[in-house]
C-alpha cells in the first residue's frame, strides 16, 4: 500500500488542499437563479408528505429533501433554513428530524450544518461518553486548514463554552496529545516559500532522530512535522529519501507504534496530498463487515464544496474502482442515493 505515498517526483508541484481554498474541485456548486422560499416551500409540502402513507406520495417526498438539498451550496441550504423557519415558525433542522431516521436523518441534517459547526459535532462526537475516537481525532486535525480549524475552535466555544484546547487535553495523553494539540492551535506556517537548506537540515534532524539512533526522540518529529508549511515539508519529504534512502512514513512505520504512528502518518499523508488521505478513509470504512457510515457522511458532506473531484480522482488511482461504485455496493436506500447525488457523476471511465 505505502507505495502509492512514495512518489515524491511530482509532489513540490502539486497543488495541496491544506494552503488552496478554492471551490472549483468540490462536487456542489452554488445553484445559479435559487429561490430560498421556493426551496423551503418544496421541503416542507415534502416533509409533510412522508408523514402520509399514501402509496403515491412514499418515495416522490424523500426524492425531493434528496434533490434540493444536494444540488444547492451549504451557504444556499442556510439561507433556505432561514426561510424555512420564517415560513413555519419551526426550524428545518427540528422537522427533518422528527420525520427521518438513522443515516438518512445524519446525512440530511449534515447538509444544513454550516461546515464549521459540522466539524464541531464531530469533534465532540469524538470525544464524547467512554473512550475517545482517536481515528477521527487525527483526521479532523490532519486534514483541516489553519482556517478550518480556527473556524472549528470558534464553534466549538460559541456551542459549548469552553475551549477546544482544554476539553481535548483531558481526553488524550503523551506525545500523542502534544501533537494534536499543536495541530489544534492552527499555526502551521502558511509562507509559499521553500528553503531548500532548511529542508535537508530538517531532514537530517529528523535522520538523526530516527532512523540513526538507539531509540527514537519523538519531540523532533512532531516539531517538524507540526509547524513547518506544507511546500517546506514536501521538499523536506524529497531531501529525507536522499539522505535515508526511505521514505519518512517508512521511517515513522518502523520506528513509532500506536497513536503517535498514526498521527505522524496521517500528517506526512496530507502533506503529500488530503484528497488521497481522504480517498484512503473512504475505503476502509467500506472494507470488509459493515460500513461506517458516520466516516462516509462526514467525508463526502464535508469535503463536498473543497476536493470532492479530487478525492475521486485519487480514490480510482489508489483502489481501481470509482468511488461512485464503491458506494453505490456499500450503500443503500435514500442514504445511499443522498451520497451518490453529493458524489456527482460515476467516473468509469
Amino acid at each position: 500500500m505505502s507505495s502509492v505515498w512514495d512518489d515524491l517526483d511530482l509532489l513540490l508541484e502539486s497543488p495541496s488542499s491544506l494552503t488552496v481554498t478554492s471551490t472549483t474541485h468540490g462536487t456542489i456548486k452554488e445553484r445559479p437563479g435559487f429561490n430560498p422560499s421556493e426551496d423551503a416551500a418544496a421541503l416542507r409540502k415534502a416533509i409533510e408528505g412522508i408523514g402520509k402513507t399514501r402509496t403515491n406520495l412514499k418515495g416522490t417526498t424523500e426524492k425531493t429533501l434528496i434533490d434540493i438539498l444536494t444540488q444547492r451550496s451549504n451557504a444556499q441550504r442556510q439561507l433556505i433554513c432561514k426561510a424555512y423557519q420564517e415560513a413555519t415558525g419551526r426550524t428545518l433542522c427540528d422537522d427533518l428530524e422528527g420525520d427521518t431516521s438513522g443515516d438518512f436523518e445524519d446525512i440530511m441534517l449534515a447538509l444544513i450544518t454550516p461546515p464549521a459547526k459540522f466539524d464541531c459535532q464531530e469533534f465532540i462526537r469524538a470525544i464524547k461518553g467512554a473512550g475517545t475516537n482517536e481515528s477521527l481525532l487525527i483526521e479532523l486535525f490532519a486534514s483541516r486548514s489553519n482556517h478550518q480549524i480556527k473556524a472549528l475552535c470558534e464553534a466549538y466555544l460559541a456551542e459549548t463554552g469552553r475551549s477546544l484546547i482544554h476539553d481535548l487535553k483531558s481526553e488524550v495523553s503523551g506525545d500523542f496529545e502534544k501533537t494534536l494539540l499543536i495541530l489544534a492551535e492552527g499555526k502551521r506556517d502558511e509562507s509559499t516559500n521553500v528553503d531548500v537548506a532548511k529542508a535537508k537540515e530538517d531532514a537530517k534532524i529528523l535522520y538523526e532522530a530516527g532512523e540513526k539512533k538507539w531509540g527514537t526522540d519523538e519531540s523532533k518529529f512532531i516539531d517538524i512535522l507540526c509547524h513547518r508549511s506544507v511546500p517546506q515539508l514536501r521538499q523536506t519529504l524529497v531531501e529525507y529519501k536522499s539522505v535515508s534512502g526511505k521514505t519518512l512514513q517508512e521511517s515513522i512505520e518502523k520506528e513509532m507504534s500506536g497513536r503517535l504512528e498514526d498521527i505522524l502518518v496521517a500528517i506526512v499523508k496530507c502533506v503529500k496530498s488530503v484528497p488521497a488521505y481522504l480517498a484512503e478513509r473512504l475505503y476502509k470504512s467500506m472494507k470488509g463487515a459493515g460500513t461506517t457510515e458516520s466516516t462516509l457522511t462526514r467525508i463526502i458532506v464535508g469535503r463536498s464544496e473543497i476536493d470532492l473531484q479530487d478525492i475521486k480522482a485519487e480514490y480510482k488511482k489508489l483502489f481501481g474502482k470509482s468511488l461512485y461504485s464503491a458506494i453505490e455496493s456499500e450503500t443503500a436506500g435514500d442514504y445511499g442515493q443522498t451520497l451518490l447525488k453529493i458524489c456527482g457523476e460515476d467516473d468509469k471511465a
